[in-house]
């Protein structure tokens, strides 16, 4: 008798045929965040693991490479978890500075407008309006790779508490001479009109000549050959190595 109700019980049962991860996963990911599972406890004589996720640039939606790295950054985090180590996995976006501008300025053309065309005020407005868009997503889409990460240390690169330290930093340099502003050949970037770091420069080989420079001797007599492809840096040259 109690065979017979037990499996009128589960024909009773309303299954999907089909496994539906959009309903399942949400539900799951909202429990264990709002369960504050992964929210780390300081164990006394318990290490520690910490694993800051270097913060995509917020300057679009992730694509496949972010979905490995995230992937096997959590697969570290787990690891440590069930091993009962206090785990942080801390998430974070970056404002991508000069990225997010040329990512914008990208659909600004799509309409025929440039940046000149809203005004600096707009136009600051705007790019902030379209990175704080994409981080959204991004935060999103991380939930729903599953990643492990504790979201009330949630970190933006543009948050105060970054910002704040950076000013102070940047004025105790310059009040001590470290920091100063001079002429000196850089990286610049004709379209964006800035400055950009060694890192930003994408290198191209091209033909181009060689030129052949004499530096002469101080007592005039002799020369030293010299063969560069940038004369223009002969003006500032003092030593020949």
């Amino acid at each position: 008798m109690l065979e017979e109700e037990s499996q009128i019980k589960y024909n009773q049962i309303q299954m999907d045929k089909t496994y539906n991860p959009r309903k399942t996963e949400i539900r799951i990911y909202s429990f264990w965040e709002k369960g504050g599972w992964f929210t780390p406890k300081i164990v006394r004589g318990k290490k520690p693991f910490t694993l800051i996720m270097p913060p995509p640039n917020a300057n679009a939606p992730l694509h496949v490479g972010h979905g490995l790295v995230i992937t096997v950054e959590d697969i570290m985090v787990r690891y440590h978890r069930m091993l009962g180590q206090p785990t942080l996995y801390l998430p974070g976006s970056d404002h991508a500075s000069i990225a997010t501008q040329v990512s914008f300025e990208k659909k600004l053309a799509q309409h025929g407008l440039t940046r000149y065309d809203l005004g600096r005020e707009k136009f600051f407005t705007d790019v902030m309006t379209f990175t704080l868009n994409n981080k959204k997503t991004i935060e999103n889409q991380t939930r729903k790779l599953g990643a492990s990460c504790d979201w009330s240390r949630n970190s933006f690169t543009l948050d105060p508490k970054f910002n704040e330290p950076i000013y102070t930093v940047f004025k105790k340099l310059y009040d001590q001479k470290l920091i100063y502003r001079d002429e000196r050949m850089i990286n610049w970037c004709p379209r964006c009109q800035t400055a950009l770091s060694d890192l930003e420069v994408e290198h191209k080989e091209t033909k181009t000549k060689l030129w052949y420079i004499r530096y002469p001797f101080k007592s005039g007599k002799k020369f030293i050959t010299v063969a560069t492809t940038r004369p223009e840096t002969m003006l500032g040259d003092t030593a020949v190595a």
